[in-house]
């Protein structure tokens, strides 16, 4: 827009737009008014040769005349006056701001004191309820309301879907509590100081982490943390290293802290790895900032992920391949639903409360969602498919069962 003639004037109607959309409902109105005060005189001279020769008493002539030039101004000034100019001016913005800029600012100048009077009148009238006047463009937009121009800009294309993704986990972070996106105590892997060091070795070749939790006993029992890359500074084939020499304190919080301050927390403390804490004490789980930031950014995968399976894909907007230890609130944003969390985080220990019997293969139905299992380790649903059915489709439901009902 930069150095093109009338720019100026863009930038002038765009830096007042109340003033000047006060303008603009000011000239809608007098034309509404003048279309109304020409078209009844002008429908009635039309048509005054055709109420004379049917003999029409002139009473019911003007009657006739006002109902016309009603319908007939009211349909142009809608279509017309409103809703061509306002669907050509969203479609053609920049082009119909450098036509309309400069004959807007003249109106404003020569109708100013009607302007102001106007809008000094209404907003006394507004104050007298106790009130205040509010702007007309600077219009606050709730979450829902935001959440909803996202969802729209992206079906039509104008953001794509990293940018959708980035955006709706920025709201979903906030709400979102350390133990919905942990790694539970279950999955826990951990070194145990009282093992002897090939067997700790042996778990860190194989699952190859940066750090592990130390344990003594159980998981419940948390020493520490131990960084492998000091692990094998100090470990030679011959030496036998004391494992608690290497171990540094682990951060405890409880399972309920909001994702948003943990990750605040674990940042003055320059700790990657805390551990949950539940409300008996025990240990509920752990989490690293990977984990958090994948909750904005997506799944960061390195080198050593290339055999693991994603947690949680979304191959279609309304289809989910998911582990069962995704938190419900991710599929509740992900698909637009509504599931419970008041007792349970994940999704499959939401499924496997309202349903225990399943087994692989199985299908399951809830409101619009369907389950399928596509993984089960005994009591635990590991890999679930999560099919959202939509709009269309609930009513070609409802219109087949509804034919089956009649011809029974």
């Amino acid at each position: 827009m930069e150095g093109r003639k009338g720019a100026l004037a863009v930038k002038k109607v765009t830096s007042n737009l109340d003033g000047y959309l006060s303008a603009c409902q000011l000239g809608i109105t007098i034309t509404a008014l003048g279309l109304g005060w020409l078209g009844e005189p002008t429908i009635e001279k039309i048509l005054h040769p055709v109420f004379d020769n049917f003999a029409i008493p002139a009473a019911i002539a003007s009657l006739i005349s006002f109902l016309l030039a009603f319908i007939i101004m009211t349909y142009i000034h809608v279509v017309i006056g409103e809703l061509a100019p306002k669907t050509v001016a969203i479609n053609k913005a920049e082009a119909v701001s450098f036509l309309c800029a400069t004959p807007i600012i003249w109106f404003n100048r020569i109708m100013y004191p009607f302007i102001w009077l106007l809008n000094g009148s209404a907003n006394k009238i507004v104050r007298l309820f106790g009130m205040h006047p509010a702007s007309e463009h600077e219009e606050a937009h709730s979450e829902e309301e935001l959440r909803m121009i996202l969802s729209d800009s992206y079906e039509s294309g104008k953001i794509n879907q990293a940018e959708y993704g980035y955006v709706s986990r920025i709201f979903a972070f906030d709400d979102m509590l350390a133990k919905e996106i942990m790694v539970p105590r279950t999955d826990m892997i951990c070194l145990y100081a009282d093992k002897p060091l090939a067997a700790n070795l042996q778990i860190i070749k194989r699952e190859q982490y940066t750090r592990f939790p130390v344990v003594r006993g159980d998981k419940d029992q948390i020493v520490g943390m131990v960084n492998t890359k000091q692990f094998f500074l100090e470990f030679n084939d011959n030496s036998n290293i004391d494992l608690s020499k290497l171990v540094h304190p682990a951060m405890t919080v409880s399972e309920a802290i909001p994702i948003k301050k943990l990750l605040r927390k674990m940042q003055q403390e320059g700790t990657h790895m805390a551990i949950l804490i539940d409300e008996y004490g025990g240990t509920s789980g752990m989490i690293t900032i990977e984990d958090i930031l994948e909750e904005i950014v997506g799944e960061i995968r390195d080198e050593f992920d290339e055999d693991e399976e994603r947690e949680l894909t979304q191959p279609e907007p309304n289809r989910l391949i998911a582990d069962g230890k995704v938190s419900i609130n991710r599929v509740n944003d992900l698909l637009q639903t509504d599931l419970s969390t008041d007792e349970l985080d994940t999704i499959g220990g939401w499924l496997y409360g309202h349903n225990s019997e399943l087994t692989k293969g199985d299908v399951w139905s809830y409101r619009d969602l369907t389950f399928t299992v596509l993984e089960k380790k005994t009591h635990r649903y590991t890999k679930l498919q999560i099919v959202k059915e939509t709009a269309e489709g609930l009513e070609e439901n409802s219109a087949v069962a509804a034919s089956l009902e009649s011809e029974e």
